[in-house]
């Protein structure tokens, strides 16, 4: 079944961080905005503290993940308004300026297409719309920019704790710059710390789109559609523009938008779904595919968690999930005598019972009684660090389509990831000196959680030369001038930081870029 055809200036796939932030400085730009997302309209009042609800929220449909070290879809991911940006842990790190020219400096890896400083005003531009907590003084590490624009959140009992293993180890601390309200902000209330970061917020005091680029998107225009899956993105008969998209809705009837400029804004692991599966005669391998590079070079980071129990309370309940305190000693000068890369320390992350990053999943060998008794320690007596290390490009690394498809006739995914030798080495590397900390914090017992991955980058690269890169610098397709991408999939290269900050700042920079030279796209 089919719908009758409509009309629109920006179609906007995905309602996620980067998605909504489009949408808003295009639809206050005076553009007419679509925004169609596969998920379910979710509310800041629909959230509840909780882990059930925690569950409700991540996950994508239409991929599956494999490899040595397989990228996480449940956990990185989400459907509904808001995408993942809904559950994320608000860690909000900048980039380093060597991050962007990796190739330049150490001769290999990739550089971006363009440096820090084009996209230092838009981090700035970022953090003062969606209020970002911290301490840019103490950040020693921190590269040039404003200062946050609220105080850093309160330091809680596990990062008291902890601090002290990284002091006697001679390693500098700041507060993690968090997208938290430590006071009130913009309307919006401040951190009760209660450590349901990834449930949601019901009190709007994180960051994510429902209380900071939708409200101002919809209030200058644009339309936000859920449950609208997109099934194919249209081309003209010559293929050198797109014409708009076709999704199907809840109850599987077709519907075509026609649009003049199309936005895709469906993370990692969709966007270079949609654009393969998108393929015509006149882009056999998919659409912005003439480079192969639609796919490949997928990146998440390797983490792993280092736990201590200690004799005095920790209360690792309490706080926010990103963690509280964070060191970078280690980020600068990526080429290291075993490995190449870089890392961040996270500190004292709030941990819940028994949900994937918890209390009881911190001893994940213990059953029955052993585990209760484990438990009954732990809640009070857990502390933990979080390595977050960096992935290097891999072309082998990589979504693909499969024979099998979805409910809507769309070809499923694979999700293909395994770490290298340097993200390998840095884990294992970094395990010691994590465990030196731990028993000079005082742990009485000392252990770490697996090598995992954590975010979902590269797919669709950005660069400056159209054989080995998807898009421009501005996210525009080198071969569909009409067609952007925005989000995390551009990311040439992962730094050892989360990706959303740096995805909403280079979004805001494909929004002015698409504002300022409308009309010129073909």
């Amino acid at each position: 079944m089919s719908a009758a055809i409509e009309e629109t200036e920006v179609l906007i796939v995905g309602a996620g961080a980067a998605g909504t932030l489009v949408a808003a400085k295009l639809a206050e730009a005076g553009r007419k905005v679509v925004v169609l997302e596969a998920g379910a309209p979710w509310r800041v009042e629909d959230m509840v503290s909780s882990q059930l609800w925690a569950r409700r929220l991540k996950g994508t449909p239409g991929v599956t993940s494999v490899g040595g070290n397989p990228v996480s879809a449940a956990f990185n991911t989400g459907a509904g308004f808001g995408g993942s940006a809904i559950h994320y842990y608000a860690s909000s790190i900048r980039l380093q300026p060597e991050d962007f020219k990796v190739r330049s400096i150490y001769g290999r890896s990739a550089d971006w297409p363009f440096d820090y400083d084009a996209l230092r005003p838009y981090y700035d531009k970022v953090q003062r719309e969606i209020g970002i907590s911290g301490d840019a003084a103490a950040e020693k590490w921190r590269p040039e920019g404003e200062p946050y624009p609220m105080p850093p959140l309160l330091q809680q009992t596990q990062a008291d704790v902890i601090t002290r293993g990284f002091q006697a180890k001679g390693l500098a601390l700041s507060p993690t710059p968090t997208a938290i309200n430590s006071e009130e902000y913009n309307g919006r209330g401040a951190c009760l710390y209660d450590g349901w970061c990834d449930a949601g917020c019901p009190i709007g005091a994180l960051a994510n789109p429902l209380v900071t680029h939708m409200p101002p998107a919809i209030k200058a225009g644009a339309e936000f559609r859920p449950w609208s899956t997109v099934v194919r993105v249209n081309t003209d008969a010559s293929g050198a523009k797109v014409t708009g998209v076709t999704y199907a809705d809840k109850d599987g009837v077709r519907h075509e938008v026609r649009a003049q400029v199309v936005v895709i804004a469906a993370l990692a692991l969709q966007a270079p779904r949609l654009l393969l599966a998108s393929a015509t005669d006149k882009h056999p391998r998919g659409l912005a595919n003439s480079s192969d590079a639609v796919g490949r070079y997928l990146m998440s980071l390797p983490i792993a968690y280092t736990y201590g129990l200690f004799d005095e309370p920790t209360d690792p309940f309490m706080g926010v999930n990103g963690g509280n305190v964070m060191c970078q000693d280690h980020y600068l000068g990526k080429k290291r005598e075993a490995y190449f890369g870089s890392t961040t320390w996270l500190i004292g992350q709030s941990l819940k019972p028994n949900d994937l990053v918890s209390i009881a999943n911190a001893r994940s060998d213990l059953f029955g009684d052993p585990l209760h008794a484990f438990i009954k320690k732990a809640s009070h007596h857990l502390g933990g660090i979080l390595l977050v290390g960096e992935d290097q490009p891999d072309a082998d690394n990589r979504i693909m389509l499969t024979e099998d498809k979805d409910r809507f006739g769309v070809p499923v995914a694979r999700a293909i990831h395994t770490f290298g030798p340097d993200p390998t080495t840095l884990h294992k590397t970094q395990m010691v000196e994590a465990a030196e900390i731990m028993r000079a914090a005082g742990a009485t017992e000392v252990w770490h959680g697996p090598l995992s991955t954590l975010g979902l980058y590269g797919t669709t690269r950005m660069g400056n030369d159209p054989a080995t890169s998807v898009t421009n610098g501005y996210g525009q397709a080198h071969d569909i001038p009409n067609l952007f991408i925005a989000g995390s999939s551009l990311f040439p290269t992962t730094g050892a930081v989360a990706p959303t900050f740096t995805l909403l700042a280079t979004s805001y920079r494909t929004a002015d870029f698409i504002a300022e030279k409308w009309g010129s796209f073909g």
